[in-house]
Formats: structure tokens, C-alpha cells, sequence
């Protein structure tokens, strides 16, 4: 099922040729699906009417009849005749790409533990500022990275950024393995974060690319599948570090692993089609979604992104004012809004500091608590795989959010009240065990997956990147000052304080987020954009 890329053609970028007429048969797509567009607070509702709709099929009477062969198969899986698998195609390319995500979770983890032996061994034990610095200057490297992020791609292409990528992933974790100071380590953790910084806008800008819309829920998943992954395997590897105090070497050197594979796995996945279709290699373009999503499915697709390529130009052109302007401003203030909302949720609280949440609850083992927390992750997420498609990002999100306020009040309620000490400690448990699963169901995945499906082909990289930088800061300042905020106020002020962030989001995503399920990334570009033309009329 691999593909190959077909080789460079060159060609120059497809002009910018600004027009306010759409593609006919692109208008017919979606206007056959009576649906509203919205995002509530600001008023801003597109309707798509009915009465349009005839006089379009009318026109173009073939579209009534031809059927992707996601549909033939979803058809034969009901009469029983095999199993739906439109999705296969597209798996081995998602698959490589979301091991950028396996090592995000793997370097989340890899410091958990051996900081303590590395702080020992290296001369810096018992500086709490240094042992801090050697863990948060991974989130400065990961700020730096998610900002050029947005032009490298728009430059290169998701492929060759990977790859590119992957040079301070492995640098930086054989430079942290063999340190024998301090700046050495610094300087390999940097490198590390400048690296996932990178991929983890990346990755969900080419799952969302390469998908065929009706699984790009479900494949999009797979991000949250490989943080989950990569946490519970350094839990694991890092086990023998309590008895061997130079093990961390060796985990640091397992680092670099899986940069290799990525750098050459990538070298047989595709590249996004609606990138090619940009910087004018057409045929590539027509290559990979015969391969990916169908032949029946080439057609449409390249009208599709040339219809949104004529209108908004290429994105090579693009450049961050454009965040500035409607519908990008409004996509951006959502994106950056939802990273924001996520972290002040408390989640890298509740994930960097475990053991010391079950400390206070009569759990001393920090590998155990980590464990069980890396387990539940990983369920949350494999459910979050099934549901996706099938529920939509919007219930999701929203009772992901719902789940996690009322698991942080019910820790909140043991912690408070005169209970009796057994049952404290279990409800306890059982409040940041079903945080943790819920916030794997919709706040971590649906997050980084709707912010590139409502973003325009133009901005995508930009506005991803602009998000995740929002998403970094705030992950340094929930690490910076939770501790510190727990031996102030303690844990029942904090968990609650979590709790009401996690409701307010549930409101925030029942007031702007867009349903994007079973929609093409250009029908909910189109769709925007018309909306915002049709109020500046």
C-alpha cells in the first residue's frame, strides 16, 4: 500500500487570480447539504438554502450519480459483502507521520524519573531552578519551532519538513545521551523541542491533507494514539533507572531512534495533494489521490483545490498579516482560544506531576501512578478513534470538557470534605483517573484536528502555528507555577480552578466551533469564506 512520490516536475506556482465566482460544481457539493455554518457569540450563521440546489443539479447532473469508492464500500459493508477500508490506502503515510507524535510522548516522559540521576551525575542536584531549566527549555525549543513551522511548509512541503525535522530530534537526543555538563544537556533538550516543536504542527496539517474526508477523524486520532505510546514506553524504559543511575544515557540514546525511521519512512510517504496542486505539479497531485483516495475521487478533488486556489491564491504568497484579516483572524482567535482553554484545564499538571497528586492520596509509587495515568490515556484515545467519525468533534469536545469539570469537583469533594479516609482516597483516584480518559476522548484529540479542518488552504501552516505557540506558553506556565500554586493554596483550589476552566471551554465550544465531520477541508473553507463576503455585502 506504500506509494512512491513521483518525481520533481518543475513547474511554477499556480498564479494568484483573485474572483468572486466559485466553481459551479464545487457550489453543488455542499449545497446539497442544507447545513449551517457558525460560530455563535459573534452572530455569524451561514445557511445553505434549498432552493439553490435544483437549479445546480440541473446544470450539472452527473455529480448525482457518481459515487466515491468510499461509499461503494461502505455500501457493500451494509449488504455484508467485506469490510469498510477506504481508509488503508491512507494509513501507512499517517501512520510514519504520527510517529513525530510517538516521540513528543517518549521525550514528555524520558525526564519524569532520571532527572534526579542526571542532576546527580552532571553536579546540579538539589537546584531546583537548574532541574527546572533542563525540562522547560524543551517547551522553549518547541515555542521557537511551532512558529517556523507555518513557512517551512508553505516552502517545502510536509514531506521534506519531516524530514528536515528530524536532524535536531536526533542530534539533540545524542547530544543530551553522551552531555558530561550542564550546558550540554540544555543545549540537546533544545534541539529536541526545536524538533517536536515542528512536527507537532506539522503532523496534523498532512493527516488532514492526505485523509479522505470520511476518515480523516479516525486517522487523525492516531496523533493522540502515539503522545500515549511514546509516555507509557519511557514509564517503561525509565523503570531501571531507579537502581541504575546512568540508565538515562541509554534512554537518550533510544531517542534518536525513532527519528531515523522517521526520516526514512517519509522518504516513500506521499506528499499533501493540495500542496502539489499549489506549487503547480498537477500530475503528482493526481498521482497521490489515485493512490490514496481513488481514482473515481481525482476529478472532484483537483476541481475542488483549484477552485479555492483561484480564489484565495497560493499560500506561498501568504504571510502572518493575513492572520489579521476575516475569516483568519476569527480561525486563529478559536485555534490559539482551544490550546489556551486545553492547558489552563490543568492537563500537564495533572500528567507532568502524577506521582505527586497520588502522593496526596496515599500513592507512593511514581511509576505506578505514571502508568496507570499512561494506560488510561491511551484507552481514552483508542475510544476517541471509534467515536470520532461517527459522534462528530463537536459532541466530543464538548463532553470531553463536561467529563473533566465534573472529575476535577469530584477530587475536589474528597479532598474537602470529612470523608472517610478510604473513601477519599478512591474517590480521589477515581476523579484523575476519569479526567485523564475523558480529556483523551475530545480535548486532546479534537483540538489539534479542528483547527486545520476550519483553517483556509492559504493560512493553514500559519494559523497552526500561531495556535501552538499559544498551546507552548501555556504548557510552560501550568509546568512553571503549579507546584507552587499546590504548596500555596493546596490541591482542592487548584483542581477546582481546572474544573471551571474545563466548563468554560465546554462553553466556548458550544458557541464557535463548527461541526466538520463528512466535510471536505474545501467545502468548510468555501462555506467560511462565503459567510464572511456575503456580511461585507
Amino acid at each position: 500500500m506504500w506509494v512512491a512520490t513521483v518525481p520533481h516536475q518543475p513547474a511554477g506556482p499556480v498564479p494568484m487570480i483573485f474572483t468572486a465566482r466559485p466553481n459551479p460544481k464545487l457550489v453543488c457539493q455542499y449545497l446539497t447539504k442544507p447545513k449551517s455554518f457558525r460560530f455563535g457569540a459573534f452572530g455569524i450563521r451561514l445557511r445553505l438554502n434549498n432552493h439553490k440546489v435544483s437549479a445546480v443539479k440541473k446544470q450539472l447532473p452527473e455529480l448525482e450519480t457518481q459515487k466515491p469508492d468510499s461509499e461503494k464500500l461502505r455500501v457493500g459493508q451494509e449488504k455484508g459483502e467485506g469490510f469498510d477500508l477506504g481508509w488503508l490506502p491512507a494509513f501507512p503515510h499517517v501512520f510514519i507521520a504520527s510517529m513525530s507524535n510517538f516521540l513528543f510522548g517518549y521525550h514528555i516522559g524520558v525526564m519524569n524519573g532520571p532527572i534526579v540521576s542526571i542532576a546527580r551525575e552532571l553536579g546540579f542536584e538539589g537546584n531546583s531552578i537548574l532541574e527546572g531549566l533542563v525540562v522547560s527549555i524543551f517547551i522553549v525549543g518547541a515555542f521557537l519551532g511551532s512558529i517556523g513551522c507555518g513557512f517551512i511548509v508553505d516552502k517545502l512541503g510536509c514531506r521534506r519538513t519531516f524530514q528536515i525535522a528530524t536532524i535536531p530530534l536526533i542530534l539533540g537526543a545524542l547530544i543530551s545521551a553522551q552531555a558530561h555538563s550542564l550546558d550540554e544537556v540544555i543545549l540537546g533538550r533544545f534541539l529536541v523541542g526545536l524538533g517536536i516543536g515542528v512536527n507537532t504542527v506539522l503532523v496534523p496539517i498532512y493527516i488532514s491533507e492526505i485523509a479522505p474526508t470520511k476518515y480523516r477523524g479516525s486517522l487523525g486520532t492516531l496523533c493522540q494514539i502515539g503522545t500515549c505510546l511514546g509516555i507509557i514506553s519511557s514509564l517503561f524504559l525509565g523503570i531501571p533507572s531507579e537502581s541504575d543511575p546512568h540508565w538515562w544515557r541509554t534512554m537518550l540514546y533510544i531517542a534518536s531512534i525513532p527519528g531515523f525511521i522517521l526520516a526514512l519512512g517519509m522518504q516513500f510517504a506521499v506528499d499533501s495533494p493540495r500542496w502539489l496542486c499549489k506549487v503547480g505539479r498537477l500530475n503528482d497531485a493526481k498521482a497521490v489521490i489515485k493512490n490514496v483516495w481513488g481514482a473515481s475521487e481525482v476529478e472532484k478533488a483537483i476541481e475542488e483545490f483549484q477552485s479555492v486556489i483561484k480564489n484565495d491564491g497560493s499560500d506561498l504568497d501568504s504571510s502572518w498579516l493575513e492572520l489579521l484579516k476575516e475569516p483568519n483572524s476569527r480561525v486563529a482567535f478559536i485555534g490559539g482560544s482551544l490550546f489556551v482553554l486545553q492547558q489552563f484545564a490543568g492537563i500537564n499538571g495533572v500528567l507532568y506531576f502524577s506521582s505527586l497528586t497520588f502522593q496526596d492520596v496515599g500513592i507512593t509509587n511514581s511509576a505506578l501512578a505514571s502508568l496507570l495515568i499512561g494506560v488510561t490515556n491511551f484507552a481514552g484515545a483508542l475510544c476517541a478513534l471509534y467515536l470520532i467519525d461517527k459522534q462528530g468533534r463537536l459532541k466530543l469536545l464538548i463532553g470531553s470538557y463536561l467529563g473533566m469539570a465534573v472529575s476535577m469537583f469530584l477530587v475536589v469533594f474528597a479532598i474537602s470534605f470529612p470523608l472517610d479516609e478510604q473513601l477519599s482516597d478512591n474517590l480521589s483516584i477515581l476523579g484523575t483517573v476519569m479526567y485523564i480518559f475523558t480529556f483523551a476522548i475530545g480535548a486532546g484529540p479534537v483540538t489539534g484536528l479542528i483547527i486545520p479542518e476550519l483553517s483556509s488552504n492559504r493560512s493553514r501552516g500559519k494559523i497552526m502555528g500561531f495556535s501552538f505557540s499559544a498551546h507552548w506558553v501555556c504548557n510552560f506556565l501550568v509546568g512553571l507555577f503549579f507546584l507552587d500554586l499546590v504548596e500555596k493554596f493546596g490541591v482542592a483550589p487548584v483542581y477546582g480552578t481546572f474544573g471551571a476552566v474545563s466548563l468554560l471551554a465546554a462553553i466556548f465550544a458550544t458557541y464557535f466551533i463548527v461541526e466538520t465531520k463528512g466535510r471536505s477541508l474545501e467545502e468548510i473553507e468555501m462555506s467560511l469564506s462565503s459567510d464572511f463576503m456575503s456580511r461585507d455585502k
